[in-house]
């Protein structure tokens, strides 16, 4: 068992990518790509490690660009996050790896299993965000997520004030910030958020997420709402999906749409289940299937 938390690695043009590692360092390697506003510290729940660990999984949790120990890249693209992810592995010494993501993590799996297929043994998406060009996502978004990310792509200075009152409030009033966050969550969800690990999960995730300002995360939600430069329809690898009947962040319909779009997608929907619930219970299920992909 191992939680290597601050990692970091200096890529070819000068940046800092931050990661963390759980689970069995020799087992197979799975990167995780965190949601937003989020950071490395999604994975840092206990059960995490313990599943991790029990399957003999070498999980990685990288920061994308400024957030975390990640720093910014301005004039960043969606698919730039591909280059990241291969400069990383290789540091790690990793030839094929699987990659999974949650909710806002969605589009960078759906990026490396575009890009580089033949790097990936498997790939999956948690609750993830669809191609806004895709015909009802954007109205599939929650009321929240629609703002974030009309805001930052008309008005990113505002919704970087906007995050900056939000980072205040996750470090002096956690109660309001979940308060405010259980306007867009399910039952599930919110009966997740209300036990202690997965609360102190979220309110370190997301704090860190901002340990650097807000650009970041401002630039990641307008990265999911423009063209992200490929067609869903293009990916040739095997998928998996995994996606919560009552999702009121990215809703099920906008899961479906992304399972029709990818050609060989094998879609696991939760009847009862919201955002966040089905990484918080089927986590341990949803890595078993990864891992034995290849």
């Amino acid at each position: 068992m191992i939680q290597r938390l601050d990692n970091q690695i200096k890529l070819k043009d000068g940046r800092n990518l931050g990661y963390a590692e759980y689970g069995d360092l020799e087992g197979k390697p799975i990167l995780h790509f965190h949601g937003v506003p989020s950071s490395r510290l999604e994975g840092n729940h206990p059960q995490v490690d313990e599943i991790a660990t029990r399957l003999g999984i070498h999980l990685i949790f990288p920061d994308r660009p400024g957030m975390g120990l990640s720093d910014y890249q301005p004039r960043r693209k969606l698919l730039d996050w591909v280059g990241d992810i291969c400069e990383l592995t290789e540091a790690l010494i990793l030839e094929r790896f699987a990659v999974v993501g949650l909710s806002g993590g969605g589009p960078y799996v759906a990026a490396c299993a575009y890009k580089i297929p033949e790097r990936l043994f498997g790939a999956g998406i948690i609750s993830g965000a669809g191609p806004m060009d895709i015909p009802g996502n954007y109205q599939n978004l929650g009321k929240s997520d629609r703002q974030a990310m009309d805001l930052a792509m008309k008005a990113p200075w505002l919704l970087r004030v906007l995050f900056w009152y939000m980072k205040r409030m996750v470090q002096r009033n956690p109660d309001n910030f979940l308060a405010q966050l259980g306007s867009d969550l399910s039952t599930a969800d919110k009966d997740q958020v209300a036990q202690l690990e997965v609360r102190n999960t979220v309110i370190e995730a997301t704090a860190e997420a901002f340990r650097q300002g807000s650009r970041g995360a401002v630039l990641d939600y307008a990265l999911v709402g423009k063209p992200w430069g490929f067609r869903l329809e293009d990916i040739r690898m095997p998928v998996h999906l995994w996606h919560g009947e009552e999702d009121k962040i990215c809703s099920i319909q906008m899961g479906r749409n992304v399972a029709a779009a990818i050609p060989n997608c094998k879609a696991h929907y939760y009847p009862g289940e919201g955002h966040l619930s089905v990484y918080a219970k089927y986590y341990g299920e949803i890595l078993s299937t990864i891992a034995n992909s290849g």
